[in-house]
């Protein structure tokens, strides 16, 4: 509809004008987007007031649950503080997927310390149908924050109680491979397991060991955090990684003095 195009452009007076004149705050597209969903695309709050005064539903999702709260914080607008006080809690949670989520994989701290003032659980996990759509069937918004290497919002939701071990490729498994020290860090001083092991890890180890094994401050690092260095030793593979353990040997030993 007109109201639909001028909200998603965030026209704030032509959105006025055909409110005057009668237009349906109510109608949904075929994907049952509603107006106020199109306005948080822009996320213009001069927009979303109008609509909210004119009786427009902050609870009604698209088909794929997704409601105006998830859309304003992957955007990143802050005319989520609008959107907040007037959308049920218990229709986030059957959409399947927190506001967090959205905020996280957009990268936007502000919009993640917004939720979490507003009480929303930094451990609210996907939908398992979610989850699928991901090939690394991810669960948590911590997850999204240490894949984006957002340290801000990685800070944010691990201080609001973020457990850092929820997901199936571990969030410090992601830290390692980006190679940043201090979300490392930031993780194992969290509570992250350093003794995780990978679901594809064909070996005795913990698979933490596998980033760190090349670069001696990372592995001072897992060493520091209670890494069980004598896993190290118990292999199935005597003869074929007899060089590599005589390697990790003399690095863990190194690292250990």
């Amino acid at each position: 509809t007109p109201l639909a195009l001028a909200a998603q452009g965030g026209h704030r007076e032509v959105v006025e004008a055909l409110l005057l004149k009668g237009a349906d705050v109510f109608a949904q597209a075929k994907d049952e987007s509603s107006i106020l969903y199109e306005a948080s695309s822009s996320g213009d709050p001069g927009v979303i007031r109008l609509l909210l005064d004119h009786g427009a539903d902050a609870n009604v999702p698209i088909h794929s649950g997704h409601m105006p709260i998830h859309r304003v914080s992957h955007r990143g607008h802050l005319a989520l503080r609008m959107l907040i006080p007037v959308t049920s809690m218990a229709d986030v949670s059957d959409s399947g997927i927190s506001p967090l989520h959205s905020a996280a994989a957009g990268g936007h701290a502000d919009c993640i310390k917004a939720l979490l003032d507003a009480g929303y659980d930094p451990n609210y996990m996907l939908h398992p149908q979610i989850r699928s759509s991901y090939d690394d069937e991810r669960k948590s918004a911590l997850f999204f924050a240490v894949s984006n290497n957002d340290m801000e919002s990685v800070k944010l939701l691990l201080e609001a109680g973020a457990m850092p071990n929820q997901d199936p490729v571990k969030c410090l498994q992601v830290a390692l491979r980006l190679g940043n020290y201090d979300l490392i860090k930031m993780l194992l001083s969290y509570g992250a397991n350093v003794n995780y092991f990978c679901r594809v890890n064909a070996t005795h180890f913990p698979s933490a060991l596998l980033y760190a094994i090349k670069d001696e401050v990372m592995l001072r690092m897992l060493c520091n955090y209670g890494y069980d260095v004598e896993r190290c030793f118990d292999c199935p593979y005597d003869v074929f990684m007899n060089g590599f353990l005589c390697e990790m040997n003399f690095l863990i030993c190194q690292s250990l003095k």
